[in-house]
């Protein structure tokens, strides 16, 4: 991702000069009526798409891609999954929520945008970025060694993804740019499973970057199908409704406990991280592990910047879906709450 996106530039505050105390009347206009930056990481994925389009794919078949990809993200081992989770959902929840209630049925049309159009979209943006990385940066990838492990690879590529999706996400928390595409998932005020579907397509943009340790050690060996299962299982259980934390297990792993504080509406978001693994959270000083009173926080974004199903007396389901969807691209609203800076010794997070 960050081979061909260009530098994400994060919007001033309406009224502030650009540095020479000059103020361009055009680009100020064209200000009120879009956000550039959102365009140029459009532009991106369209040029990234390109790349792969007039390459071939570097010789990988895209429907094998695509029959992979559908395997794990909608494959039937995760579909049963996502069956006993959203069971246990009304057996042990975090907070009490209709089966029906607005966001779910919100989420419903996620889940259907990913089961169509979204597999191939990131089956599509994986083979051209495997292909730039291979042709670009051939020094990244390392030659087979036979005196490697199996096992051993395997576990430093599914460790090594995990630590690239939490960089990624930290990124979506503190890039303007890319908060913008990432804050839609936010937006859910119904925590359920299928919330891990309520993303915009273009969000998988930027965690191209945990293809990188598999493009590294390919030729040493590659994740199994079940194990990437088991991680996208693991990603649709932090994200259920269910009232489940580890105990000091929580230490390694994420739990619904903990990843419910991520998405609380009170304080920062920019906090647990980590996708399957808590410990970067922890290395970097961005994990808050679950109490008591954390248990069934109310989740969502405060004082909703994003139009959301909500927000109306009539849910309009598919016009707020649209609007979500082309929310990135609209100006950014003069009162929206500016993105937390880095500070690693925030008094709410875990040393």
């Amino acid at each position: 991702m960050s081979l061909i996106i260009p530098s994400p530039s994060i919007v001033r505050p309406s009224g502030q000069s650009d540095q020479n105390g000059t103020d361009e009347a055009v680009p100020r206009a064209l200000r009120q009526r879009v956000y550039l930056p959102a365009y140029a990481v459009a532009l991106s994925i369209v040029g990234l798409i390109a790349i792969g389009w007039t390459t071939h794919w570097g010789g990988a078949s895209l429907t094998s891609s695509m029959t992979g990809l559908r395997i794990v993200i909608i494959g039937p081992v995760t579909l049963a999954i996502l069956a006993l989770l959203l069971v246990a959902e009304r057996v042990w929840p975090a907070q009490d929520r209709s089966f029906f209630a607005r966001g779910h049925r919100q989420d419903v049309l996620y889940t259907v945008l990913n089961m169509t159009l979204t597999v191939p979209f990131i089956a599509v943006l994986s083979l051209s970025f495997a292909e730039v990385v291979r042709t670009r940066l051939p020094w990244l990838t390392f030659p087979r060694v036979g005196a490697l492990p199996h096992g051993l690879v395997i576990a430093a590529i599914f460790v090594a993804m995990d630590g690239c999706n939490w960089f990624a996400h930290l990124a979506n928390h503190r890039v303007q740019v890319l908060w913008r595409f990432h804050e839609l998932h936010h937006s859910q005020e119904d925590m359920t499973v299928l919330t891990v579907f309520r993303t915009h397509p273009f969000v998988h943009f930027v965690y191209l970057i945990a293809l990188l340790p598999g493009i590294v050690l390919l030729a040493n060996g590659a994740l199994p199908t079940g194990l990437l299962v088991a991680y996208a299982g693991w990603v649709a259980l932090a994200h259920s409704n269910i009232r489940l934390g580890f105990g000091p297990l929580g230490r390694i792993l994420v739990s619904p406990n903990y990843h419910r504080i991520h998405h609380r509406t009170e304080g920062r978001q920019d906090v647990n991280l980590g996708f399957a693994l808590s410990i970067w959270d922890q290395l970097f000083r961005t994990a808050i592990f679950p109490t008591p009173q954390t248990v069934g926080l109310t989740t969502g974004l405060k004082g909703r910047p994003l139009i959301v199903e909500h927000g109306t007396l009539r849910p309009r389901h598919l016009r707020v879906f649209l609007l979500q969807l082309v929310a990135p691209f609209r100006p950014m609203p003069d009162n929206r709450a500016p993105l937390p800076t880095w500070t690693p010794s925030s008094s709410d997070a875990e040393r």
